[in-house]
């Protein structure tokens, strides 16, 4: 007992951490990662600087974080070999946002700097770019936590599958999803609706 709880503060502490990582970089990737400082020039010369500059934000940051976000939800309701393998997944992804914000940490920075060549303003890193690496790195250290421990994570129960065919008959389900008696209810008022007597036999 001790162990399986354990495992579930175990769980519960590496998909909130990785939830949060993802939700931090997808959020961080739609911020200004590039500061352009107009030196005091005025405010036309600064707008004329940041349009001149292009995109400040990690588009790609976000995209991969949200993949992997998605990745974390498939994990919490699957169980045995797919949740494994979309763990491994989720790795991956992780890998992706970590690379592009490093990617966009070492590079934007000159990119716009080039692109601003000819005006004299000042081009360095916002708070976010940094958030944004930070958060691909956790979003890395708890997927990884993921692969190593998701075979000995709780799983959801089968009894929030949908029930289906004979196993679902078996419980008193029918293939609608219904209790048997609440469905032979339901066929026999459309049966009536229709103008047929649910009392004749369909072959006949």
């Amino acid at each position: 007992m001790a162990e399986q709880q354990a495992a579930r503060r175990r769980f519960g502490v590496v998909v909130l951490g990785g939830l949060a990582a993802g939700t931090l970089a997808a959020v961080a990737g739609n911020q200004a990662w590039v500061s352009i400082d107009d030196g005091g020039t005025g405010d036309a010369a600064f707008a004329s600087a940041v349009s001149a500059g292009g995109d400040l934000t990690a588009p790609p940051v976000t995209a991969t974080a949200l993949v992997l976000l998605a990745t974390w939800g498939v994990v919490l309701v699957s169980r045995g070999r797919p949740r494994r393998a979309v763990a491994w997944l989720g790795l991956l992804a992780a890998l992706a946002v970590l690379g592009f914000a490093l990617a966009t940490w070492v590079t934007r920075p000159g990119d716009v700097s080039d692109e601003l060549r000819n005006l004299d303003v000042g081009v360095g890193r916002t708070l976010w770019a940094h958030v944004g690496v930070l958060a691909g790195a956790g979003a890395v250290a708890t997927s990884l936590l993921a692969v190593r421990g998701v075979r000995g994570w709780p799983e959801m129960g089968t009894r929030y599958d949908a029930p289906a065919g004979a196993a679902g008959a078996a419980k008193g389900v029918g293939p609608s999803g219904l209790p048997v008696e609440e469905q032979a209810s339901i066929n026999l008022w459309k049966a009536l609706d229709e103008g047929r007597d649910p009392t004749e036999d369909p072959g006949h």
